[in-house]
């Protein structure tokens, strides 16, 4: 019997043609009695990736366990599409790659869905969650309970860190009726990040607070995609900043260097001619 190509190709060689959703590493079957399946789905640039996207899912996974109704059965990295046109942004394949290298060596349920990325337009961050919501509790009719019988329906939130936050409350940054969608229907998850006070960035979503979960970093790590970009512009390291794998990928593809700083201007220029 002759078996899809696609069902077997890594998420960064997926297109528009042969997409379909990952659910690999989902955990079909609770494993807590009385608990609400959940889903965590952080969508960004992750351009690089770095070791602190990977420890907000581990963050959000203890913070689950220990102080809410929650169990999680899965979490998503949803790369931005290249439409997104923010400075720094390495080809949307390259950032799916790196989120796969990255997920290879993360928590057992942490997935990458090119989704997001393989559009050719910008996606608003509700319309993703809405697609994660169609894939998990339409198509695939949610989990089994820890029965192995009843399915239950999936619970779907946003993982970010405090400074999206900040940008959510700042009025005129986010349409009113995204918000409302992406933190009234869903919620999110924050992780509390260096510089970022956390009453102030709740500042004008005091209306979604029950649905909004702070989760504290015991240990601060302030690591981010500028700082990795900034290092490799001057050639200096970036070990232990993201993972060895994604270190490799950026310099066997010469991401974030002059040079490529260049190839990418020299591109565009030919392009404009033609």
């Amino acid at each position: 019997m002759a078996t899809d190509p696609a069902a077997h190709a890594p998420v960064s060689a997926m297109t528009l043609d042969n997409y379909r959703f990952p659910t690999d590493k989902l955990k079909m079957r609770q494993e807590v009695e009385d608990r609400i399946p959940l889903v965590l789905v952080a969508c960004g640039s992750f351009s690089p990736i770095t070791i602190l996207h990977l420890r907000m899912f581990e963050m959000a996974s203890d913070y689950s366990r220990l102080s809410t109704q929650y169990e999680v059965v899965g979490g998503y990295l949803s790369p931005v599409s290249s439409a997104y046109k923010k400075a720094g942004l390495a080809p949307a394949r390259d950032r799916v790659r790196m989120c796969e290298l990255a997920a290879d060596d993360a928590p057992s349920w942490l997935m990458v869905d090119p989704w997001e990325a393989i559009q050719p337009d910008y996606t608003p961050t509700a319309a993703v969650l809405d697609h994660f919501d169609y894939e998990l509790n339409q198509v695939l009719g949610g989990v089994y309970g820890v029965d192995g019988e009843s399915r239950r329906p999936v619970k779907i939130m946003l993982l970010a860190g405090a400074d999206l936050l900040s940008t959510m409350s700042a009025p005129g940054v986010w349409d009113k009726q995204d918000l409302n969608h992406i933190l009234g229907d869903f919620g999110a998850m924050i992780v509390e990040r260096s510089g970022t006070d956390m009453d102030e960035a709740l500042g004008n979503l005091k209306q979604w607070e029950n649905n909004i979960h702070f989760i504290p970093q015991l240990i601060h790590n302030d690591v981010s995609s500028t700082k990795i970009r900034l290092l490799l512009k001057r050639g200096m390291s970036v070990k232990w900043m993201t993972p060895h794998a994604v270190t490799q990928y950026m310099n066997e593809r010469g991401l974030y260097t002059d040079d490529q700083d260049t190839k990418s201007k020299d591109k565009g220029k030919q392009q404009a001619k033609n």
